[in-house]
């Protein structure tokens, strides 16, 4: 119970709801790429293949991939389990600079005048990440109700 407590504890400030929308809200379409084939994605068997293949990642860190993605991105959108979700995608966001993005820089490759895209994009979800380990989903959010309410200990 120590553990939950400490994983949702949080603050009252709405900081924390506009880290989650903003980091969920950005998350979330590209989850639904990799698993639904929203927004001209490949959808799960497609996106499981490439992440496989291409990537040459395990399965189960592919499946990972997008999980976090797309059911992790709703879950931090109603802050339930900010905390965890954002260290996953801290890991997950420098697993994707390491294994894709570093060779290309730093800069996104808005003329097309690059092999690939750089990382600026990844450095920014991992600064928001972090502030949610540090803050937590903040007010409106799960973890708040749940910290101030049956996770609290009896006195």
């Amino acid at each position: 119970m120590k553990f939950l407590q400490t994983i949702t504890n949080t603050n009252d400030h709405v900081s924390g709801l506009l880290m989650r929308l903003t980091l969920g809200g950005v998350i979330l379409p590209h989850g639904l790429q990799l698993l639904l084939g929203w927004f001209g994605g490949y959808g799960f068997n497609g996106s499981m293949q490439y992440f496989k293949g291409v990537a040459g990642l395990p399965w189960i860190v592919a499946f990972a991939v997008i999980m976090l993605q797309s059911v992790g991105a709703v879950l931090l959108l109603t802050g339930t389990g900010a905390r965890l979700l954002a260290i996953s995608y801290i890991i997950m966001f420098i697993g994707m600079i390491e294994t894709a993005h570093a060779d290309y820089g730093f800069f996104m490759n808005w003329n097309g005048n690059q092999k690939g895209e750089g990382f600026e994009y990844h450095l920014l979800v991992i600064g928001l990440a972090l502030l949610l380990v540090i803050n937590g989903a903040g007010k409106f959010s799960f973890d708040y109700v749940a910290s101030k309410s049956w996770l609290k200990q009896p006195k």
